[in-house]
């Protein structure tokens, strides 16, 4: 069996400034909204109140996440809102089934 004459070639490309800028913004604003909900953590009495924030935050980064690093927020808006509409569903569901559970442990036997 003979050699294999290829060669590899490696070229260094300077890193793109302007992508690394963008990676250190949505960092920062995830990490602002991620402070936000551990001072409401600490300020706001535990309740729904309280639920309903840190849900609603959440929801926040998980979509700003899927914008910027999936790279949805260029897609077609149909291709959106076939993954944010089953989202929703799936997110009403859980809910439907906390509080059903929740009702159900509180009837006596």
């Amino acid at each position: 069996m003979g050699e294999l004459d290829e060669t590899t070639s490696v070229s260094y490309q300077p890193a793109d400034k302007s992508k690394i800028n963008k990676l250190w913004k949505i960092a920062l604003i995830l990490a602002v909204v991620t402070a936000i909900e551990f001072a409401f953590a600490l300020i706001l009495p535990r309740g729904p109140l309280l639920y309903f924030t840190f849900i609603a935050l959440t929801i926040v980064k998980a979509f700003y996440i899927v914008a910027e690093f999936m790279h949805l927020k260029g897609e077609v808006k149909t291709l959106i809102w076939s993954i944010m509409i089953p989202l929703v569903f799936v997110i009403w569901l859980i809910i439907a089934l906390l509080a059903e559970a929740s009702s159900i442990g509180a009837l006596k036997f």
